[in-house]
């Protein structure tokens, strides 16, 4: 088996999902488990202590999938491919130190 091969085609599909990464500008409503804590009062009646407690702790630096000064469309891809850059990037350390702990 070529690794190289398998490679190009891991890249082949992540770019597919990159360029399908817009179809999420047509659903309606949230994203399945991106409620904030108003949103799971509204839901169940109270706010889980656990997100009550870490609720403020941290803060997404592209949130709500926008970039400031461009379009929410613009935003959206911008922030799936900074995504897939970043998972990719993490994903090619850790095989590295993996590969690397091995021999």
């Amino acid at each position: 088996m070529n690794i190289m091969k398998e490679i190009k085609k891991l890249w082949i599909g992540i770019g597919l999902l990159a360029l399908l990464s817009p179809i999420g500008l047509l659903a309606t409503g949230d994203a399945w488990g991106e409620w904030s804590a108003a949103q799971f009062k509204k839901m169940i009646g109270f706010i889980p202590q656990g997100l009550k407690r870490f609720a403020g702790l941290w803060h997404a630096p592209l949130a709500d999938y926008t970039v400031s000064g461009t379009a929410d469309s613009t935003g959206y891809i911008i922030s799936a491919i900074a995504g897939i850059l970043l998972v990719a990037l993490l994903t090619w350390i850790l095989g590295k130190v993996l590969v690397h702990r091995k021999n």
